[in-house]
Formats: C-alpha cells, structure tokens, sequence
C-alpha cells in the first residue's frame, strides 16, 4: 500500500526533502509553481551538478494567465497553436511570474530564496519549461537516485509546488515506488518535455527575480525615488489632459489651481470624492467652483453646497458670479431640510472638519443623503486632520464605503499581527478603511 500525504496528519514536504537529498535529479510536473516557494526544497538542489541528468526539471502545465488570453488559450487547437501565438502565451506567462513577486510583503527570506533560485536556473540546476499544447493540471514528482533495487521515487497527488501544497493546506498525495508504475510515470513526463509546443523559460524567469526586490545589485535610492514619483503623479499627468478650465474664469486662476481643479476633477470622476486640504489663502473657494463648473458643464450635474451659515453669502456671491447651477444651505439646516430635497448629484461641503465626528445626527444626515442619491462629494478644510486620523477616515467615509477595496494596507500593523489575526480581530478587510481605522 503507498503512504498517504495529505499535509494534516503526514506533510508531503518533508519526504519529498528526504528523497531529493538522496537522489541526484528530478522530474516535477506541476499545475502552479510560486517563486517563493522554490525556497522550501532548494537546498536539495543545490548539490547537484546541474546540466542533463543532474538537474531539477520542472513542467509547468497551467499557470494562470490573464483571463483573455487564458480564454484564447483554451480555445486554441493544435492546428491553430503557432510559433508567433506560443511566444505571445510565453511573454504573458512570464508577466505572470513577475506579478507574483508584487504581492505581499518581500522578507528576507524570501529575498534569499529567489536568488538562490536564480543562481540555480542560471547554473542550469533547475530547468523551467510551458507546458501550451492543452491544458495541464497534473502534479507529479519523480526523484531519481543511485539505487540498483529502487532507483526512481514518485509522488502523484494534488500538491502544486508552493509553500501551501507542499505543508500548509489539505492535499492527496500518494508515492509511487513500484518500478514498472515508475517508468511509466517517467516516460509519460519525457513525452511532455519533450513536446513541441513545451517551451523553456528559464532566462525569462533568471531576468525577472534579477529586475526585482531580490535582485543581487541593489538599485540606487534615486532610481526608487523615481519610480515613487512616476506612479504617484500618474493620476496627476492623467487629470492635466482630461479636463479643461470653463471660460468664465478666464486668467482668474493661477497656474497651480488650474492644476489643482483638473487633477481634483480626475480623483472625483475616478472615485466619487475628494478632499481639498490647502491652508488658508491657496483659493480654495475659487477651486472648488471651478471644479463643480467643470461637471456642471461637463456632465450636466447640479451642485448642493453645505456650508457653516457665516459662509452662506460668500458662496451666493459665488454661485451667481460663476453661474453656478447650485443651492446654498447652511450646515445648520442640514438634519431639517436634506431627507426632502431633491437630488443633487454633486455635494460641496465647506469646513467638512466640521463632520469629524460620525455619530452626530448632521453627519448622519450628510452621508445618508449623499449615500441614497449616489452624489459625488467635493470637500474643503484647511485643517482635515486635526487630532486623530479617525478625523480624516470620518470625511472619507462620506463617500468612500467602509468596506471599499483602497489598494493598500496597514502594512506595519499587518507585519505585527499576521493577516489571519487582524482579520479575527477586527472583521475587516485588510485593504479597507475600516483596516486603517
């Protein structure tokens, strides 16, 4: 009877370690294989000499591509698969790769890890090659050893090569040590390899962990520096040639609020909200109007301002100066008149510091009525954090949803938790506002 490895009551990877310490090459066929996870079983590797029959030999059958090209894929039959469609697979399957190594936090290990699997495919220790003729979900690992009663081992179950399918979640493995099952479990990887439309990417994967964070040469701070600032103004460079000024305010605005109300117009279109925070005398009166002039204009929306009541006639002066297509309401009024006013699309709240705390009834009735008329929110404040962060996440709130995916995370508290307690803890998202809070 073959033993069981079901990673619960006996892991896989502490046998699979035990035979590769004592054989001298290896046959892997997988369905997914993590760069990461190469590190759990890479000093075995390592001792071997590297070239043809001193080598590890992985098959990779069903890497996960992006889902118009994996629809393309599977739809493709032999006659149809070329070189030029199998070299386009292979690019985007090594982009895959490279998004792997932009997901989660990098560790030390980690880093270690990936340049010793670099070293190693570049030694040809480790030999990586596609799997395209169909799809490939088998897992398979044969250990070839000096042995004349018992020379190959084999492994056949569920586990892909990661850290997971080889310890960490429930899996179905069996060995297979019966010598004909071995051959032909051997043969059946020979034909795979060998096959047309299997093709090596090794390089392409030695040249994405040498262009990443494990990279052995350290990339100079300015080049990160860069880097920083190329992506964080990318919403910046995309506002300045989306959106244009209305005429009315002719050279009324000053090169850096021009500047400003594109970019803000940008960040309202793309998210529903935003926040400007200039101190006092940048204009942020004159910004914000002539933000909600360019969707009055551009989008045919019509503008509810709340306002503190001393700053009412101030932006009635406003809206008949701009021509604004808007009703003036002081915050005071709020709780009385906003569950019977009709529908503005777009909300301009002045002061919005003033909505720090959540659980005031003008609060509620603001974020209710913005909620319910799915309204776009322009916010002002010179002072938008004031004591706690809670101050700011209260003002997003109104029009980010608490449970909204923000692309990034509470990273520090993340490395001091583990994911898995923060979420027990807290019942939230980890890309949430909530998660922040």
């Amino acid at each position: 009877m073959p033993r069981i490895f079901d990673n619960i009551e006996q892991p896989l990877l502490p046998a699979l370690a035990e035979t590769m310490e004592v054989s001298d090459r290896a046959d892997f066929c997988v369905g997914y294989f993590n760069l990461r996870g190469w590190r759990a079983i890479d000093e075995h590797v390592e001792k071997w000499d590297g070239g043809d029959g001193h080598c590890c030999r992985l098959l990779i059958g069903m890497q996960r591509l992006p889902h118009e090209e994996l629809r393309i894929a599977r739809n493709l039959s032999e006659e149809q698969l070329d070189n030029q469609t199998a070299l386009q697979l292979k690019r985007k399957l090594a982009e895959e790769f490279r998004e792997q190594l932009t997901i989660g936090v990098p560790s030390n290990a980690d880093e270690a890890g990936l340049r010793r699997l670099a070293r190693q495919l570049e030694a040809k220790k480790v030999v990586v090659k596609l799997f395209l003729r169909h799809p490939l979900h088998a897992k398979l690992y044969l250990l070839f050893r000096p042995d004349p009663i018992n020379p190959t081992v084999g492994y056949l179950g569920s586990s892909n090569l990661t850290q997971a399918g080889l310890s960490g979640q429930g899996e179905l493995n069996v060995d297979v040590l019966e010598h004909d099952a071995c051959q032909k479990l051997a043969k059946w990887f020979e034909e795979r390899w060998n096959d047309r439309w299997c093709i090596d990417i090794s390089e392409e994967l030695t040249e994405i962990i040498n262009e990443s964070w494990a990279r052995e040469e350290p990339i100079p701070p300015y080049h990160i520096y860069v880097k920083i600032a190329y992506h964080l103004s990318q919403e910046a460079r995309a506002g300045l040639n989306e959106f244009r000024i209305p005429t009315d305010f002719g050279n009324k605005l000053l090169d850096f609020q021009t500047a400003a109300v594109k970019i803000a117009a940008h960040l309202l279109n793309k998210r529903g909200g935003v926040i400007i925070g200039d101190v006092v005398g940048l204009g942020k009166t004159l910004i914000a109007t002539a933000l909600a002039r360019v969707f009055e204009d551009d989008h045919g929306l019509e503008t509810l301002i709340i306002c503190p009541k001393n700053l009412v006639p101030m932006w009635e002066d406003y809206r008949g100066q701009y021509r604004m297509r808007a009703r003036v309401l002081s915050i005071s009024r709020v709780i009385n008149e906003l569950p019977n006013m009709r529908r503005y699309r777009l909300v301009l709240i002045d002061e919005s510091h003033n909505l720090r705390n959540r659980e005031g009834k003008r609060y509620r009735a603001i974020q209710e009525y913005i909620t319910e008329n799915d309204s776009k929110c322009i916010l002002l404040s010179a002072t938008p954090y004031n004591k706690t962060y809670l101050d700011l996440s209260s003002q997003l709130r109104l029009f980010v949803a608490e449970d909204a995916d923000l692309g990034i995370r509470p990273e520090r508290l993340l490395q001091q938790m583990g994911e898995t307690e923060f979420v027990r803890q807290h019942q939230a998202p980890i890309r949430s506002l909530a998660a922040f809070e």
